[in-house]
């Protein structure tokens, strides 16, 4: 028996802002909406991993103990990192000894921008 990944699920304070950053890094569809049984929304990005945006109170502390690894489709990883940076994200460091750039999505949420594959 084994299990399959449905979703990597992000905590966040605003899911619609940070579901249409995520959207245009990755070029995914349109969000899918829906509410749990409580009529809490949730904001979901069918992909290849599907994303999905839940709202929490409490704002990100700490780093995360799990985060995306990206690479550009097509152009370079440093053209990839400027198109991120202009879509919010921030660089939090970019060491010659590692072949990734550590970024930060519009609410902190760390991850990494490797070359083409």
């Amino acid at each position: 028996m084994s299990a399959r990944v449905l979703a990597v699920a992000i905590d966040c304070a605003h899911p619609v802002r940070l579901a249409q950053f995520w959207r245009s890094a990755l070029g995914y569809p349109p969000p899918r909406r829906w509410q749990d049984s409580d009529g809490l929304e949730y904001i979901q990005l069918d992909g290849d991993p599907p994303l999905l945006f839940q709202p929490v109170p409490e704002p990100k502390s700490g780093k995360n103990r799990l985060h995306l690894d990206i690479a550009p489709v097509s152009g370079g990883q440093y053209a990839e990192v400027e198109r991120l940076v202009g879509l919010g994200a921030v660089v939090l460091s970019d060491e010659e000894r590692h072949p990734w750039v550590v970024l930060a999505d519009p609410e902190g949420n760390e991850f990494c921008v490797l070359p083409a594959r």
